[in-house]
């Protein structure tokens, strides 16, 4: 398997080179060269655990590891979930939820990075080489990214985050990690501001090769081909294409059931719920895609503007067309927007935006009818599920613990107190973080 860019200039990449390449060095995301059709396999994948296909799904796109430490890698990378079944389905009335959080930050992302923290250590060690992780977060990732390379002795990781607009426990899950390797910066902007940063930094390549730069978001295609799995896995658990209904703010989630589908996965629709920060909820109906004002929300994982796996869709939705997607991503990169001549009715893709107001009702209506707490993320997937009429069975991607937000959640629901005790563990801890202003040259110093 070999990998290019979308924007064109990175041909013929290992998945190992892919791994640590990070963003590509032409400034596009990498993505297979052919998309496998894994159709003839699907009847024998039925049967499989979710490690199991994880191993069978992995070992076609990262060919270049022996399969024997590619299976250990993923053991490795799955032991650390606090649930049997990895990723287990829970049925509230007609929709089935998929649980995400049962990793060790209570995050969907646990299911890449703690997959990607085992890559990384493999690779790095293999070529004897030391890398410097640069990565951007509005919650999530940071902490997932953190805890799958923590003490690792060839990696150190810079986390960007908006100062004062992630939970109060997200940064703690970061800032109290002790290792020295790890390094969590505050900036004083939004979280897009921190991705603009991130690829400003990436696209200065003689600074990116000077201090071995690769990345952990999901512009690193290791994050979405192992987000590819559990579409697959959960598809197969039913008789009929299903539709899936993702809360999305960076597109990487909802692209990774995309990429499953080509692939041949029985997966019919896919829901795109957004909160306020509709950006991609307006592209889908007008094809318009256009930056707007940054909402700060119940939800903010999902307070985002610039969607970056939504190149990788763009990409296929251009036929693999590189000059036609660097003109559409050079026109919103000037002018804030871009435009397709008419909505992309014929991707599959049906998208709506969801309120607080919305969002808190749904916590509120999930808990009244099913005893079930909802984190303000699920919430707005699921209150999109309800808002748009798909196909076959629908599934509801729950992507964190309602622990980790407990202000949302005691907003609807003030008689409930949502804990968990990974998270109780962090009160009192020393925290470690350094704040700076959302300039390159404040980024770049930290490499100093």
């Amino acid at each position: 398997m070999k990998y290019c860019s979308t924007r064109g200039g990175v041909k013929g990449v290992s998945f190992k080179q892919s791994l640590l390449m990070g963003l590509g060095s032409d400034g596009g995301l990498l993505v297979p060269e052919q998309i496998p059709d894994v159709t003839p396999q699907l009847e024998h994948w039925r049967a499989l655990d979710f490690p199991s296909l994880a191993k069978e799904l992995i070992s076609i796109f990262a060919d270049d590891i022996d399969r024997a430490t590619l299976d250990r890698l993923v053991d490795q990378a799955y032991s650390t979930f606090d649930h049997p079944d990895v990723v287990p389905m829970r049925e509230l009335g007609d929709i089935t939820l998929v649980e995400l959080f049962h990793g060790p930050t209570l995050a969907f992302k646990d299911v890449a990075l703690q997959l990607l923290g085992q890559l990384f250590e493999h690779a790095l060690a293999e070529d004897g080489r030391h890398l410097n992780i640069l990565g951007a977060t509005s919650g999530d990732t940071g902490s997932a990214a953190i805890a799958g390379v923590r003490g690792q002795p060839n990696i150190d990781i810079y986390i960007l985050y908006p100062n004062d607009k992630v939970s109060p426990l997200q940064e703690l899950q970061m800032t109290t990690v002790p290792d020295l390797n790890v390094h969590c910066v505050a900036v004083n902007g939004s979280f897009d501001d921190c991705q603009s940063l991130m690829k400003a930094v990436f696209a200065d390549l003689e600074f990116k090769e000077t201090h071995s730069l690769g990345a952990v978001n999901s512009v690193n295609w290791a994050r979405v081909m192992a987000q590819v799995v559990y579409y697959g896995y959960i598809s197969l658990k039913f008789d009929e294409p299903v539709s899936f209904c993702v809360p999305t703010g960076n597109f990487g989630n909802v692209f990774a059931a995309f990429l499953a589908r080509k692939m041949g996965f029985p997966i019919a629709e896919l829901v795109v719920g957004t909160n306020e920060n509709d950006i991609l909820a307006r592209f889908f109906h007008s094809g318009e895609y256009a930056r707007g004002d940054v909402h700060y929300t119940l939800s903010p994982a999902m307070d985002i503007q610039v969607a970056s796996n939504f190149e990788r869709f763009l990409y296929y939705y251009f036929d693999c067309d590189a000059e036609r997607l660097r003109a559409f991503m050079n026109d919103f990169q000037q002018k804030g927007e871009a435009h397709l001549e008419r909505p992309p009715t014929d991707a599959g893709f049906l998208a709506t935006s969801v309120n607080t107001e919305e969002t808190v009702t749904t916590l509120r209506d999930v808990y009244a009818e099913f005893g079930y707490v909802l984190d303000p993320h699920t919430a707005v997937g699921v209150s999109a599920s309800k808002k748009c009429a798909t196909s076959g069975p629908k599934v509801c991607i729950a992507t964190a613990h309602p622990a980790k937000f407990p202000d949302a959640v005691k907003r609807a629901l003030p008689e409930v107190d949502s804990r968990h005790p990974t998270l109780d563990a962090l009160t009192n801890k020393a925290e470690r973080k350094v704040v700076i202003e959302p300039t390159v040259e404040a980024v770049k110093a930290l490499f100093d």
